[in-house]
């Protein structure tokens, strides 16, 4: 196997429980992103990893493929490299479990990257801002990357900063998607790495890659998903897709 694309779906949230199952539009959300997952090309199995059953029963019915994951795991990477621990396949892409409105081109997207280019272990997507609102957003990712498009640093500060200072300069901002592909060796390697210093101040996994020297291929992405954490985000998911309908 090729590529696999995981979707981590834990029953427990801070902010707005069970979002998982949570209706939009007569569908529970994961079924919602996992058949915007199964429409990506490049995935030859597309798994939900979740630590509930009342998750996996709805995954299973609706002819979904559901697997239940230890309950201590404090992160999505951590649930789904326990999925594909035994697994024969070269890439796995870490499908976040709550942004309905994934586009199967993203999941392709960071996929070819790593099969396309044997010497990259991780890749994600970025995409430019243009409200100055989102970018002093703190929920909102923000990602500087080098002239070959390797991750700099990401952070929930405006990024860079000196844009506050002075606007016109001709900088492109871009706010971070949070969808991951890697290849098998290197989500292992990641998993043992220790947290760092960066990690923890910024409450970001991937700038624990970067502080322990390893590069992340950003690429650019014209499609923007809603990550839902709150029943705002949920409504704003449902008004979307009610207009995309009548239009």
């Amino acid at each position: 196997m090729d590529v696999v694309g995981i979707i981590p779906a834990r029953y427990g949230s801070t902010r707005l429980t069970a979002k998982a199952l949570a209706d939009i539009l007569g569908k529970p959300m994961i079924q919602h992103i996992y058949e915007k997952a199964k429409e990506a090309s490049v995935l030859d199995e597309v798994i939900v990893a979740t630590d509930d059953d009342r998750i996996k029963e709805v995954v299973d019915s609706f002819g979904g493929k559901a697997v239940l994951t230890s309950k201590e795991h404090t992160s999505g990477t951590e649930r789904l490299t326990e999925v594909v621990f035994d697994m024969d396949v070269q890439v796995i892409v870490n499908i976040q479990g709550d942004e309905p409105l994934i586009h199967p081109a993203m999941i392709n997207d960071v996929a070819y990257a790593l099969l396309e280019d044997q010497k990259l272990v991780m890749s994600t997507l970025k995409q430019r801002i243009t409200d100055l609102d989102e970018f002093n957003n703190p929920n909102v990712v923000k990602v500087i990357t080098d002239k070959d498009s390797f991750a700099i640093y990401f952070s929930r500060s405006p990024l860079p900063s000196i844009l506050r200072k002075n606007e016109s300069l001709d900088i492109p901002l871009y706010k971070h998607i949070g969808i991951y592909a890697y290849t098998k060796d290197f989500l292992l390697t990641f998993k043992g790495l220790k947290s760092s210093r960066l990690e923890l101040a910024e409450s970001l996994e991937q700038l624990r890659a970067i502080e322990h020297g390893y590069k992340i291929k950003v690429l650019e992405t014209k499609h923007d998903t809603v990550s839902v954490d709150t029943q705002e985000d949920l409504d704003k998911v449902i008004l979307y897709l009610k207009n995309s309908i009548n239009n």
